[in-house]
């Protein structure tokens, strides 16, 4: 079984896109195709409501989003940070949701409108976590303790893209507040932390996209050890 470190994962990105020339922009675009059509195949009526952070968790959010409402799945995008600060990739999927039109709430996080975001989740039928991903290091920091704790505190389903934010992936132990999720749509292969039984009440059911790193890529990437 092939499992991904942290800095497995990051170095096959980096790899894929100097050593075989594909684009960081197609890899983003394959992954939120890919959890969007995890979320399809579970039968969502929506409305779907996709969290988005700056990083490119929250550009795979973006594209996620594009493809649910190409499904005209009714849905939302809720941008926990100012467009201008976006950069890359993801501020390439940003200016593509945001010129198609794709319903789309900032929310202020200094300080953060708690009731505004409770009364956005309370509406939805699904979460999509695109919060966090892979590379989160320590605890998340306040508000984003406050906004994990209230996606928590739903009725909604929710599907964690690549990793539940909070968790981390070499250990699948919690950093702090951590998304419990009932899917995780997860990259490429399975992440070393995601055999720890610690990280199954987080991880809910996973689901492994491939977001088309070639195959002798990621088998030339040394497999990690199972947790332990």
């Amino acid at each position: 079984m092939q499992l991904l470190s942290r800095n497995e994962v990051r170095d096959l990105d980096r790899r894929a896109i100097e050593e075989y020339g594909i684009p960081g922009v197609v890899l983003m675009e394959n992954a939120g195709r890919g959890s969007a059509e995890v979320l399809r195949a579970l039968g969502p009526q929506g409305p779907v409501l996709i969290c988005c952070g700056k990083g490119n968790n929250g550009g795979d959010g973006f594209v996620s989003a594009r493809h649910l409402d190409n499904a005209r799945i009714p849905g939302k995008i809720l941008l926990f940070e100012k467009p201008q600060n976006l950069a890359g990739d993801a501020a390439v999927n940003y200016r593509i949701v945001d010129k198609a039109g794709l319903p789309m709430v900032e929310m202020a996080l200094q300080p953060l409108n708690g009731e505004k975001l409770r009364r956005e989740l309370a509406a939805a039928e699904w979460t999509v976590d695109a919060l966090f991903g892979t590379g989160l290091l320590g605890p998340v920091r306040p508000p984003f303790d406050a906004v994990i704790a209230a996606i928590n505190s739903t009725s909604a389903q929710v599907l964690a893209v690549d990793i539940p934010s909070g968790l981390d992936c070499d250990t699948g132990q919690p950093l702090g507040p951590t998304v419990r999720a009932e899917h995780t749509a997860t990259f490429v292969a399975l992440k070393k932390g995601f055999t720890n039984p610690a990280a199954q009440p987080w991880l809910g059911k996973v689901h492994v996209v491939d977001i088309g790193i070639p195959r002798v890529l990621v088998n030339r990437s040394s497999p990690s050890a199972p947790y332990s």
